[in-house]
């Protein structure tokens, strides 16, 4: 028996209903009663989930075959006022939401465990896809005496090279699409008012324009609709592994994408053409792929807030790309070790562990997403093959390409669309020297700055931290690394496998690092100590600072958030750019005007959303340039 932590993944369409029956009065109670849920008592029964009230009163989730809660229907409660009840639109609005992958039906032939889930949109994951570059309103200051341009960003979308299948003339919005905009657009504005931890609504108003969008083909803002109602059920269960900065990612992305779609000219080709890319496609496509040669690469644990739990083993194919194939189910975080040694599909002989720790594949009948994930369908066959070594051909090849391109491209994928991002176009390879700092490991590349090594999970269930302090009792060693750069840590690596130069690996979230695995023979001497990858400026922090802030307090806290003389600050500092969204967003929050009686009535709502918007995008666009250039060895910050 659980507390009300124990609950199952909810799909985004029954969470959207949870305030659908309930009266207004009742409203007005949600979140004092979604504050009790954490103290009801759990029960798993076969097939369903029994949450207890109290002694007289409970709520019954059924399930599906894959452990989620597919509808509003499938949650009944036994009181009086059921359906319109404060208890069962309390625990459907408590639970974690199923990832969409649990969602969608648009492969049928994928069996892979709870589907290919990707955590929420966390880890990208294949071709290459080039980003956008930032508008001149996104893009950094060219010179640091450059004037400062007007601060509203154009949108992202518009420059963003056209999606296949987009027509180069499409024809003009319909009224229903422009309507689930505006409807984004507000669900989006009543999230940066309010805050992220303030109430349940405007998490449950996101959700409900989330599946709207949907339904009017607007796919890829839907999905950031509900990556944000995601990272807002994270802040407010207090989810050790909330990150603010995804958030603010996540609520600047849905923001721009209605906005594009919102203002479209009906006139102008190139809007309209904006507008399609804007909405995007429905996710996870399976395409044929005939046959693969897969070599192993590694394995890492995937555990999300949202109660999933499983592995993912990344693969290397013909021509560079890497592919995915996983095990992604409702369950506690114990159970990745457990999916790490799931056969993988087809009939092979072959875990995916052992597949990650240098099997080879052969693949027929196989199909594929556009980010690289392997479909796990009947027509799926499997053998096992000889795989290959990390410093032999194919493998050796992604280590030979310089860090700095490499950061180049992960930031360039980073600015892409979530949902279209290569397997493994976060992924770094590194050779180099481990060293230590203040008792942490840092790896000290052969071309390039050192990089500190953090755990890009530290549940006490995954071996990461653990690892890492083994790893920093054994400076001296030289290991080839794979990591994962995120933007929330740009001055750090997150690292997810090594292997010494006697070629064994380890995976890092898996695995326990054994005696001398730092290196072939041990312990050596150190590497002399080098200064560690140049910091942003401390004034560019500040407004970055300010977006994060603004969206965890929401507005009330965004005119303390702001400094006043910040804008001067980023003026002296060459940082025009900067400082003229800092101006606009002090402004925008401090704004009011008086209703027709004298009244004094709060700032603009869409001109605070605008303001904000603007330095999300600029923000963003200024840490990636600044991440290239620390890594590229230059001391001169452009920006």
């Amino acid at each position: 028996m659980e507390r009300g932590t124990g609950l199952p993944p909810v799909a985004a369409g029954a969470a959207a209903d949870a305030l659908a029956d309930l009266p207004p009065r009742l409203r007005k109670r949600l979140d004092g009663a979604v504050a009790k849920v954490a103290g009801w008592q759990v029960t798993r029964e076969e097939g369903a989930v029994r949450v207890a009230v109290d002694a007289d009163t409970s709520v019954l989730l059924a399930l599906t075959a894959r452990g989620t809660v597919a509808t509003a229907a499938a949650v009944r409660c036994d009181c009086l006022l059921a359906p319109a009840c404060l208890h069962r639109a309390a625990v459907l609005a408590a639970a974690p939401l199923a990832e969409e992958a649990e969602e969608e039906a648009e492969e049928p032939e994928d069996t892979e465990g709870a589907g290919d889930v990707e955590g929420g949109g966390r880890p990208g994951e294949s071709s290459a896809a080039v980003a956008e570059a930032p508008e001149p309103s996104q893009r950094p200051d060219p010179l640091p005496d450059a004037p400062a341009p007007a601060p509203a960003p154009a949108p992202a979308a518009a420059s963003a090279p056209p999606a296949p299948g987009t027509p180069s003339d499409p024809p003009p919005l319909s009224p229903a699409v422009r309507q689930a905009a505006h409807a984004l657009w507000a669900a989006g504005v009543a999230v940066l008012r309010e805050g992220a931890v303030a109430s349940t609504l405007p998490r449950t108003g996101l959700l409900h324009a989330a599946r709207s969008a949907r339904l009017a083909g607007l796919h890829r803002p839907a999905a950031a609709a509900v990556r944000a109602a995601r990272r807002l059920g994270e802040a407010r269960a207090a989810e050790p592994s909330f990150r603010l900065a995804e958030l603010v990612d996540d609520l600047a992305e849905l923001l721009d994408l209605a906005r594009t779609v919102r203002d479209a000219d009906p006139a102008d080709p190139a809007s309209r053409a904006a507008a399609h890319r804007a909405a995007g496609e429905a996710r996870r496509t399976y395409r044929p792929s005939g046959s693969l040669r897969l070599y192993g690469l590694f394995t890492e644990p995937v555990v999300t807030a949202s109660g999933y739990a499983g592995a993912r083993t990344y693969a290397l194919a013909p021509g560079g790309a890497l592919r995915t194939l996983a095990v992604v189910a409702p369950g506690p975080p114990d159970r990745a070790r457990a999916a790490a040694g799931t056969r993988v599909p087809g009939g092979a002989a072959l875990s995916l562990r052992a597949l990650g720790r240098g099997a080879g594949l052969i693949a027929t009948g196989a199909t594929v997403t556009e980010d690289g994930r392997i479909g796990g369908g009947a027509g799926l066959r499997t053998v096992g093959a000889g795989g290959a070594d990390w410093y032999a051909e194919p493998l050796d090849a992604l280590w030979r390409r310089p860090p700095a391109d490499q950061v180049r491209a992960v930031l360039a994928h980073q600015a892409a669309d979530p949902e279209r991002r290569p397997a493994g176009s976060d992924l770094l390879f590194l050779d180099g020297t481990v060293a230590v700092r203040g008792g942490r490991p840092v790896l000290v590349p052969d071309d390039g700055p050192p990089v500190l090594l953090h755990a890009p999970d530290e549940r006490p269930e995954l071996t990461y931290a653990d690892n890492l302090r083994r790893l920093a009792e054994r400076p001296g060693g030289r290991v080839r690394l794979i990591g994962r750069l995120t933007s929330d840590r740009p001055s750090s690596v997150a690292a997810l496998a090594l292997a010494a130069q006697d070629g064994a690996r380890h995976d890092l979230g898996l695995d326990r690092l054994p005696p001398g695995a730092a290196g072939p023979t041990g312990v050596a001497a150190a590497p002399p100590p080098a200064p560690p990858l140049a910091p942003p400026p401390v004034e560019w922090e500040l407004l970055s600072r300010a977006v994060g802030r603004t969206v965890a307090g929401g507005r009330a806290l965004a005119a303390a958030a702001v400094d006043p003389e910040l804008p001067g600050r980023l003026v002296a500092a060459g940082l025009p750019t900067a400082a003229a969204c800092a101006r606009a967003l002090a402004a925008a929050t401090r704004a009011r005007r008086p209703d027709r009686l004298g009244a004094m009535l709060p700032a603009d709502p869409d001109a605070f959303a605008t303001a904000w918007l603007a330095a999300a995008l600029y923000s963003a666009a200024a840490a990636r340039e600044f991440t290239a250039t620390a890594w590229a060895g230059r001391t001169s910050l452009s920006v």
